[in-house]
């Protein structure tokens, strides 16, 4: 049975938020959601964003723990998560290393493949070594369509499909603006599914459907054309099987408190194929996680409140 907490346990609960990562825009809508959440819940809050002030500052703003809301680079990479630790400040969330872990692409995948679990074929392109001429023959092992990616940034940032040598290598290029190391992965052709993980809990599963060339940053936050189906329509056993895959993938990262796992489905044989790990997913209003939660009966404010118990010590 899980503990029941007053508003008075929690003390005073900084949201952090903003920051100045490609991303600050998502975060900045996810942490003021949040905020509004926990307030209407009677917990003491305020919102704190580390680009505009000190984190030292927390310690003078009396700050017994934080609920971290900074998505991109220095908010979901470890950096933020290992100077909450130097301060003794207790923060949601996964801890230094599943956050690391997690933002890279490319790490993730090596760990995943090392453990057996199912993960599109891939190459990495390093800016000091990246050949253009090489282009011809990564389509060649990686098929027709290749996703190229930035390794640390989220919300689909610098991300492009690619279907000939010539795009790959524009898109190469491109994604190199935003990190010296980048994912070239095998297109899986199929439906896209995400699964939001909280206090060790799968969420129903969602299925996204968007007319765009892949669920890129206009599709999640910027049109309404994005269809989100969840429950997903998957039978009963396949649900499992992807709660499944998606909990151990999550855990394989060192994965804790909350997050999301986000998944291809294979349209010719049905497997499924890990893309990636979130372990802060957005908190907007067209944001995954509420509408996983709202799929179990849970709404947005006791979400909220369920992302700060993860700040609390383990019972």
């Amino acid at each position: 049975m899980e503990k029941q907490y007053q508003a008075s346990d929690f003390g005073r609960v900084a949201v952090l938020l903003g920051g100045d990562s490609a991303e600050r825009e998502v975060s900045l809508r996810s942490g003021t959601a949040v905020l509004n959440a926990l307030q209407r819940c009677g917990i003491e809050t305020i919102a704190f964003d580390p680009s505009e002030r000190q984190i030292t500052d927390l310690i003078d703003e009396n700050i017994d723990r934080a609920v971290i809301m900074l998505h991109g680079r220095g908010g979901e990479d470890g950096s933020m998560q290992g100077a909450l630790q130097q301060l003794k400040i207790a923060y949601s969330g996964s801890g230094v290393l599943g956050s690391a872990l997690a933002m890279d692409k490319i790490h993730s995948k090596q760990i995943w493949e090392s453990l057996g679990l199912p993960t599109a074929k891939y190459q990495i392109a390093d800016k000091t070594s990246f050949e253009a001429g090489s282009c011809s023959a990564i389509m060649k092992k990686l098929g027709n369509k290749v996703m190229v990616k930035p390794a640390r940034e989220g919300s689909s940032i610098g991300m492009a499909k690619v279907t000939c040598a010539k795009q790959l290598e524009t898109a190469v290029q491109d994604a190199f603006h935003y990190d010296d190391q980048v994912l070239l992965e095998q297109f899986i052709d199929g439906q896209e599914y995400t699964v939001a993980l909280l206090n060790g809990k799968a969420l129903p599963s969602i299925r996204m459907s968007t007319p765009h060339t892949f669920y890129d940053y206009a599709a999640k936050y910027q049109d309404n054309t994005t269809e989100y189906f969840c429950p997903s329509g998957l039978a009963a056993e396949e649900e499992v099987r992807l709660a499944e895959l998606s909990t151990r993938a999550f855990h394989a990262l060192s994965g804790s408190g909350w997050g999301r796992v986000d998944v291809m489905r294979d349209e010719a044989t049905g497997t499924f194929f890990l893309l990636e790990s979130n372990t802060v997913p957005g908190m907007t209003e067209k944001s995954l996680v509420p509408k996983a939660a709202a799929a179990a009966g849970i709404d947005f404010d006791a979400l909220s409140v369920a992302i700060l118990t993860t700040s609390m010590p383990a019972s």
